[in-house]
């Protein structure tokens, strides 16, 4: 073993995740991933899920193992994750136990689709999706927020349509930072999902909406409940997690954004048998 994986070992696996690490052998993978999509309430929705008492959660949100941590290792993967005695103790106090973790950066990544599949082919995936003219607005509010963003929302969606419309015109596709970067990518859901379609069987994925979440959460969650195999489970508070406030988006705008995802949207409802927005 040469000295950058000695590093990465002692880094990563025992000074960062203390015993976690060594015990990593003894810990189970996941049985349900979040992949998606960013700013459509993937971190409530995990806690919200969490909140079964026969799911024991990972031991943060947003892992990232299959993007942007792969090159750590499983065992630093597996260290994320409950031991398989703690795993049992649950399944036998209520008769059904599983963990998950939350990355929605994984939904436009295609480089993760074929590692998941390879480590963890029977695995679930949940996807929750938001309309994506309320989905970009609230991202442009978060980089504006975070410092990251000086430009009126009109001008940053504008630049960022024009720069969608020269690679789909050259035939280029959108690359992972161009996803990242833009708000307007991020809600071509349709160009994400169709990758995860063709490679997980369709019963492994779970579509949700943001909207239904907030307006039948039970119902929502009971969906949830089911495609994970556990019984219902009545949640009394719903998490509300990095919500903020910001002025309602212009009319003009909005109609000029609904108008550009119209299409999308179409081909997004015909690959998923289901309507929304």
């Amino acid at each position: 073993m040469n000295l950058k994986k000695i590093y990465y070992k002692l880094n990563y696996q025992i000074l960062r995740r203390h015993y976690y690490g060594i015990t990593a052998t003894s810990r189970v993978l996941p049985k349900f991933l979040i992949i998606g999509g960013v700013r459509c309430g993937t971190t409530s929705l995990y806690y919200d899920i969490c909140k079964h008492p026969s799911v024991e959660k990972a031991a943060y949100d947003e892992i990232g193992f299959f993007d942007d941590n792969y090159h750590l290792g499983i065992d630093w993967y597996r260290s994320m994750f409950p031991t398989e005695k703690k795993m049992n103790k649950i399944q036998k106090e209520t008769g059904f136990c599983v963990t998950g973790e939350d990355t929605p950066f994984y939904i436009w990544n295609k480089s993760v689709i074929e590692k998941i599949k390879n480590l963890i082919p029977e695995i679930k995936l949940i996807v929750i999706l938001r309309n994506p003219v309320d989905r970009a607005y609230s991202n442009y509010h978060l980089s504006v927020r975070e410092g990251n963003e000086n430009r009126s929302f009109k001008d940053a969606i504008r630049n960022d349509i024009k720069f969608i419309n020269y690679k789909k015109h050259n035939n280029e596709e959108l690359t992972n930072i161009d996803f990242k970067k833009s708000y307007i990518a991020k809600g071509l859901y349709y160009d994400q999902l169709l990758n995860w379609f063709n490679t997980f069987d369709k019963k492994q994925i779970c579509i949700v909406f943001t909207e239904d979440l907030r307006d039948n959460p039970e119902d929502t969650m009971r969906t949830i409940f089911k495609f994970l195999q556990l019984p219902f489970f009545s949640i009394k508070k719903y998490e509300k997690q990095k919500m903020s406030d910001y002025n309602d988006m212009e009319k003009e705008i909005r109609m000029e954004l609904s108008r550009y995802y119209e299409s999308y949207n179409e081909q997004l409802f015909e690959l998923i048998k289901c309507r929304c927005w």
